[in-house]
């Protein structure tokens, strides 16, 4: 039970304190005068003005509601390593036993895990909702068990009892971490990169170890290559990339003997590997409509360095004019097609034909170029099939196809192949045609497939389009010298960028124009694996070789012709390993390291300073389990061996009962007795006069 005193006022309390006002004015006028009866008429007023307030005493019945302590259970990655685990549930467990000792006290007992996306240990946010979900009078205080490493500690919660810590680790614990301090998005293929990464050993390092560490640095599936790093000091080691597209680049030191975890013992980067300049040489064998196609493609981008050269003056070609006096530029042949040719990334052919410019010993050269991995397109024209054709030339032995000498000159829309619906080349072109198809073509030379694969047909089903890998390199022919009516728009067009644009960035080996590719993609903790093929028969089940050496087959999916997806749900993060017949792929899920082991040693100085402004502790589950005792509110919470916790006294008001002070009679009649006893002293004493 208990009682309080509230008004209920019989006017406005403006009006009241009005009265009051006055009251004490004529008080002060009595007293002034030197009236004998002036405090009696002070008590007659106030008992009249008492009236008018209207109090009321007011008595609660309430039962009391017992205090509310908050127990935060850091359950992450970080907590299982060593005798964390054990430690952890023998700190709940005396916890609770405690908290069940004191007097009306409840526990609740509040788990928190990762993170999501890599985010670490949450416990504050985990603290703020257990609060939420509480009345903010009930509670006591809050204790969090954990290695001291959370990473959400600017949200700490307003708490309004104490905060304590229990520490769990051990003071011997010591860690080698490898870290990777920076690291380029994108590098150049074939020019060295830099990355800089360092080696640390914290914590109680045993004696005996060295000042250096081996470091294993392996590109994809590539042998890995050692360094010697010196622990505690930045190192900046050179890398080179030898593909295009993702490489994926593991960091690794060895684990040594008694570190707690060597999950922060390895990284893992990411770079893009781009060209620096594509070098291209274009040789046109004569003007012609479709010559400024190529050119326009090749120079729209500008990391294609472009050489051009047009024949506009066959040796045959007799005028007599003085060569002196001609203002054409010479065929630097020699220094193109011997001493230059190894630094082209791609040769086109653009209706070339045999004049004797290019000596047969340089088209031989053109084609052991190809076999040691260079490339070469042939975009034909009817001089293909003649008797100056390229096909008459040592470049014949890698050319895929043999023409026929025969020239087409009809109307055709061209059309994709079976093979060339799974190509990468011409995958998907039919998606881009206008309304009503791709408008027609109206020439192309008949040629005889010899090896490779033929992607588009013109007429009759013939080859219109053949690539070919020789050796190391690549060949494509284009039979027909009518692309460049698509671009014009002529009945429709075509996709002639498109198709042009693939078959080139085909021929240069880009990594996504590859026939058979095996990718994936990460998207938080969700693997996008895709298969490409030219293959009709669908490929295999997906090997998948997670961080922890469990192995998984993953059946994949058909999506478009040659084309094999399957999404996967990653168990943790790490470096999966992808296999699939010959293919292999590298793919990082999260980094190697988790934001939970970037720091895995136990340590108090993240949630010291939040601890401290609580009036709680930091205490060592190590140093043994403490107390729990009840303190008085503001007094320190915290001391050796014992933590405390602030009773908050809350109830639950059951019922209330109100009733005036004293009836309204008994103050009428008390003002009246005060009045009237003013009036008798002063009548007895006569009413004093000033001078």
């Amino acid at each position: 039970m208990s009682q309080s005193l509230v008004f209920d006022p019989l006017v406005a309390w403006p009006l009241i304190w009005a009265l009051t006002g006055l009251a004490v004015v004529l008080v002060a006028v009595a007293l002034w005068r030197g009236l004998p009866g002036w405090a009696l008429r002070g008590v007659a007023l106030a008992l009249v003005i008492a009236a008018l307030a209207g109090p009321v005493l007011q008595e609660e019945e309430q039962a009391p509601l017992s205090d509310i302590v908050i127990l935060v259970v850091d359950e992450s990655a970080s907590q299982k390593l060593g005798d964390r685990p054990d430690q952890t549930a023998r700190a709940v467990a005396r916890i609770e036993a405690e908290v069940a000792a004191l007097p009306d006290t409840e526990l609740r007992v509040v788990t928190v895990g990762d993170g999501p996306d890599n985010a670490g240990t949450l416990a504050m946010t985990a603290l703020a909702e257990a609060m939420a979900a509480e009345p903010r009078a009930r509670l006591a205080g809050a204790i969090l068990v954990t290695d001291g490493q959370v990473h959400d500690m600017a949200l700490t919660p307003d708490l309004p009892a104490p905060l304590h810590v229990l520490l769990t680790g051990r003071s011997s614990d010591w860690d080698r971490r490898l870290t990777i301090k920076d690291a380029p998005a994108f590098a150049i293929l074939g020019e060295e990169v830099r990355l800089k990464l360092r080696v640390d050993d914290e914590g109680a390092v045993p004696p005996g170890f060295g000042q250096e560490a081996e470091v294993e640095i392996a590109v994809d599936d590539a042998p890995p290559q050692t360094y010697l790093v010196p622990v505690g000091s930045d190192l900046d080691v050179p890398v080179m990339l030898q593909h295009g597209g993702m490489n994926v680049l593991r960091f690794s030191v060895a684990p040594a003997d008694g570190e707690i975890t060597d999950r922060n013992n390895s990284a893992i980067v990411q770079i893009n590997g781009v060209r620096d300049r594509l070098r291209v040489l274009l040789v046109s064998g004569e003007p012609h409509a479709g010559e400024r196609v190529w050119r326009n493609l090749l120079k729209s981008d500008a990391s294609v360095d472009l050489v051009h050269f047009t024949i506009l003056r066959p040796p045959e070609k007799q005028d007599g004019i003085p060569v002196d006096e001609l203002s054409l530029i010479a065929f630097p042949t020699r220094e193109l097609f011997v001493e230059k040719i190894k630094e082209f990334d791609l040769i086109i052919f653009d209706r070339y034909r045999m004049r004797g410019i290019l000596p047969m010993s340089y088209l031989q050269n053109v084609a052991d170029y190809v076999k040691e991995g260079g490339t070469v397109l042939v975009a034909s024209g009817p001089e293909f099939g003649a008797v100056d054709s390229l096909w008459r030339s040592p470049l014949a032995e890698v050319l895929p196809v043999e023409p026929t000498a025969r020239v087409i000159e009809e109307g055709f829309r061209p059309a994709v192949t079976d093979l060339g619906h799974r190509h990468p080349v011409t995958e998907g072109l039919e998606d881009l045609a206008p309304e009503g198809g791709w408008g027609r073509w109206f020439r192309m030379v008949e040629v005889n497939p010899l090896e490779g694969e033929v992607l588009m047909t013109g007429p009759d089903e013939r080859p219109l389009l053949v690539v070919n890998r020789v050796g190391e390199g690549r060949v494509a022919v284009l039979a027909s010298d009518h692309a460049w009516l698509w671009g014009r728009g002529y009945e429709g067009g075509g996709p002639q960028l498109e198709l042009l644009r693939r078959l080139a960035h085909w021929m240069l080996k880009e990594p996504e124009l590859e026939e058979e590719a095996l990718t994936a993609t990460a998207n938080g903790q969700v693997l996008t694996i895709t298969r490409r093929t030219i293959e009709e028969e669908p490929p295999g089940p997906v090997t998948v070789t997670g961080p922890d050496g469990a192995i998984v087959s993953l059946d994949m999916a058909a999506e478009t012709p040659g084309r094999y997806s399957v999404d996967w749900q990653a168990p943790q993060i790490g470096l999966y390993r992808l296999e699939q017949g010959d293919l292999t792929r590298v793919v990082a899920v999260g980094p190697a390291a988790p934001k939970e082991f970037e720091q895995a040693l136990a340590s108090p100085d993240l949630v010291a300073p939040a601890v401290e402004a609580r009036r709680g502790g930091v205490l060592s589950i190590e140093d043994g389990l403490p107390d729990v005792r009840q303190v008085g509110e503001g007094r320190a919470a915290a001391g050796r061996g014992w933590i405390g916790v602030t009773p908050r006294g809350a109830a639950l008001t059951e019922d209330l009962s109100v009733a005036p002070l004293l009836p309204a009679w008994v103050w009428l009649v008390l003002a009246a007795l005060f009045a009237v006893a003013a009036w008798l002293v002063e009548g007895r004493r006569g009413t004093p006069r000033r001078a």
